[in-house]
């Protein structure tokens, strides 16, 4: 009888060995974290659903947070007008956590104007990391906007609040981003021209701001980038502002690795720039000391 007892306790562990009660207990997959525009109509809703292949049936086994229209004037109102921001708020993003050193990847459906490199970089500075992200509108729309759901919905998945300083640059990024693409009519090489600049001011800590406008012309002088007396301006103060926060540029290459291996592919040399730089001043102050003696 005893035997008998230790057998059929036996087989009852087993059973629940492999059930698939325990083994989903460490196979249950993170819930998705979505963000939708809160001034999405039925259709629309259903459209950009559609578009982050979520039925709407199954909302519930997603983490949905809601952006309005205040929120993005919030966080775009210093960088765009109040007309080019609207007045509906219609990107919604979807983001799905992945394992560490995976980096982050974006898509992008009917959105014109933000490439997924704008978003990309922009995400980094922000000190997003290893996330799937899909960027949608019910119909093309220009996905400034959808920055501030990206980032709405990686602190509810996260836990962690982004810093309003990060959030501020990360912004700023994708609108100075956007507006070079336009005017050198090529989103790549904007993109990569301000990941570019962002990877010399961190690597080097240049806090010096005619330090970082030489850097800047360097790099349009490699890169054979003509940009306005304006945009050198708006791409300086940027770069004050992203060596302000708390980034780990090796981090930052991992996260965006796609443009940084791009960029390594180039031949760009900005190396021994800063050496360089320190060789002029040895020489300066050599001829000075001959002067005076």
């Amino acid at each position: 009888m005893r035997r008998n007892i230790m057998v059929l306790s036996l087989l009852a562990a087993a059973a629940l060995l492999l059930s698939p009660v325990g083994v989903s207990a460490d196979a249950v997959k993170e819930k998705s974290y979505l963000s939708l525009g809160a001034d999405l109509k039925p259709a629309e809703k259903e459209k950009v659903l559609s578009l982050l292949d979520v039925e709407e049936d199954d909302l519930d086994e997603y983490t949905v947070v809601t952006v309005t229209n205040q929120d993005e004037h919030t966080y775009l109102d210093d960088y765009l007008s109040p007309s080019v921001i609207g007045s509906r708020a219609l990107s919604s993003v979807l983001i799905e956590k992945e394992e560490k050193n995976h980096g982050i990847e974006v898509t992008t459906k009917n959105i014109t104007y933000c490439t997924p490199g704008m978003y990309q970089n922009a995400l980094t500075t922000a000190g997003i990391t290893d996330a799937e992200v899909v960027v949608a509108g019910p119909f093309e729309i220009t996905g400034t906007a959808a920055l501030v759901g990206a980032m709405k919905a990686y602190e509810e998945m996260s836990g962690e609040k982004i810093s309003e300083d990060n959030k501020d640059a990360a912004t700023n990024e994708l609108i100075v981003t956007g507006e070079l693409a336009e005017e050198l009519n090529d989103s790549e090489k904007a993109e990569q021209f301000l990941a570019f600049i962002k990877e010399e001011v961190l690597s080097a800590d240049i806090k010096d701001k005619e330090e970082i406008y030489d850097l800047i012309d360097r790099c349009a002088e490699e890169m054979k980038i003509e940009i306005t007396e304006s945009q050198r301006k708006e791409i300086a103060d940027l770069m004050e502002k992203i060596n302000g926060l708390d980034l780990d540029i090796d981090q930052l290459k991992k996260q965006a690795s796609d443009i940084y291996d791009k960029l390594s592919q180039m031949d760009l040399n900005t190396e021994g720039f800063f050496d360089k730089i320190m060789a002029a001043l040895g020489q300066f102050l050599e001829a000075i000391r001959g002067l005076f003696n």
